[in-house]
C-alpha cells in the first residue's frame, strides 16, 4: 500500500509516519508499549526529582538549621507558603508541624502576660542586665517563676544584651623588675581604691620614684582618667622633671590614648609588668601596703576634702621624716636632694 494511501486510511499525516518510524522502526508492538512505559516513568521521576529539589531549596532558604521550636515552624511554613508558593499541606509536612497547630497558635494566659510585660519594664529600665538578674529582680513579686521561663520570653521580646567587644591595648614591652640607678629613671605608678563614711567609692593614684622610694605624688579623687593621670604627672614633673620610664599595669587609664601620646611626645619609656606578675612592680605594691596599712584602715573620711588633707600629711611625713632600711636610714627626700 502507499504511504499516503496508508496515512489517509489511518487518519494521520505523512510527518506523523516518518516520525513514528524514526523512532519506533524495526520494533515489535509490545516492544514499543515497553519504551512509552519507560518514557512515562522517566517523566515521573524527573518530576519526583524536581519536586525533591524545590522542597530542599525551600527549606534551606526558610530555615537554616531545623528549627525545634513550634513558634519557629509557623514562621517557616508561613515564609514557604508566601515566598514559595507551596500549599499549606506540603509545607506543614516539610517542616513536621500539624496544620491545626499551624492554623491556632497558642495564646498566652493572664499570668504569662503580666510576666511579660514586667521583663519588658526591667529590661528598658535596666539596659546590661541579662536574663539571670532580671529573673533575681522578679522573685519578690513572682516567687514561684522558673528561670528557664524567663529566658524564653526574654529571647522572644529580642532583649538579649550586646557582649562589648574588648578593646586592643597596645602591645608594649614587658621586662621584668630592674633596680634603679639615678632619680627619676623609672616612676612606679599604680591605683588604690577606697570609700567614704557614705559608701561612696574612692581611687587613689600613687606614683613613686623606685631609686629614692620617694612618693612623688599622691592623688585623691571620685574617678580618675587617662588624661587625668597625665594632667598629675605634669605637675610633678615642674618640681622634679620628667622621668625617663614609667612602670604601670595594664589598666584603661595607663593604655589610654592620652597617656599613650603624653609619653611619646616626652620621649618616656612605658613598661608594661606581665599580668598576674604583681613582683614586676613590687615597689609601688609595698608603697600601697603602707599606704593602707597606716592611712586607709586607721582613717575613716566623710568628705573628699578630709581625705585629701589627711593624705597630704602622711605624705609629707612619709617623705621628710620617717627613714627606710634600705637607703641607710635617711629621710628619702634627703636621698634625692643628695644623687
Amino acid at each position: 500500500m502507499p504511504i499516503k494511501e496508508l496515512c489517509r486510511n489511518g487518519g494521520f499525516s505523512d510527518a506523523t509516519f516518518y516520525k513514528w518510524r524514526a523512532k519506533f522502526g524495526g520494533m515489535q508492538v509490545s516492544e514499543a508499549q515497553r519504551l512509552r512505559e519507560l518514557e512515562s516513568e522517566n517523566a515521573k521521576l524527573k518530576r519526583l526529582l524536581a519536586e525533591a529539589h524545590l522542597d530542599m531549596h525551600a527549606l534551606k532558604s526558610v530555615l537554616g538549621v531545623k528549627p525545634l521550636a513550634p513558634q519557629a515552624k509557623r514562621e517557616a511554613v508561613g515564609r514557604m507558603v508566601s515566598c514559595h508558593h507551596l500549599s499549606e499541606r506540603r509545607a506543614c509536612r516539610l517542616v513536621g508541624l500539624s496544620r491545626d497547630s499551624y492554623r491556632h497558635p497558642p495564646q498566652a494566659d493572664q499570668a504569662t502576660q503580666e510576666l511579660h510585660e514586667k521583663i519588658m519594664e526591667i529590661a528598658h529600665v535596666r539596659r546590661r542586665f541579662g536574663y539571670r538578674r532580671i529573673h533575681d529582680l522578679l522573685r519578690p513579686e513572682f516567687p514561684g517563676v522558673n528561670h528557664k521561663r524567663v529566658y524564653r520570653l526574654y529571647r522572644q521580646a529580642k532583649l538579649a544584651v550586646r557582649k562589648r567587644k574588648k578593646g586592643k591595648r597596645p602591645i608594649n614591652e614587658r621586662v621584668p623588675l630592674q633596680l634603679a640607678r639615678t632619680v627619676n629613671e623609672v616612676w612606679s605608678m599604680d591605683f588604690v581604691s577606697d570609700s567614704l563614711a557614705g559608701g561612696r567609692r574612692l581611687k587613689y593614684l600613687t606614683v613613686a620614684d623606685d631609686f629614692t622610694h620617694e612618693s612623688v605624688d599622691i592623688v585623691v579623687d571620685f574617678g580618675i582618667s587617662g588624661q587625668y593621670v597625665t594632667r598629675v604627672l605634669e605637675r610633678a614633673a615642674l618640681f622634679r622633671g620628667y622621668p625617663k620610664a614609667v612602670r604601670t599595669d595594664n589598666g584603661p587609664e595607663f593604655t589610654s590614648r592620652a597617656f599613650m601620646v603624653w609619653a611619646q611626645a616626652h620621649g618616656i619609656r612605658h613598661i608594661l609588668f606581665q599580668p598576674g606578675r604583681p613582683m614586676q612592680n613590687g615597689y609601688i605594691e609595698s608603697f600601697n601596703g603602707k599606704l593602707r596599712d597606716e592611712q586607709l584602715n586607721e582613717s575613716w573620711f566623710e568628705t573628699l576634702h578630709q581625705a585629701r588633707a589627711s593624705l597630704a600629711i602622711w605624705r609629707t611625713d612619709y617623705n621628710e621624716v620617717r627613714s627606710h632600711s634600705s637607703l641607710g636610714y635617711v629621710c628619702r627626700g634627703q636621698v634625692r636632694l643628695i644623687a
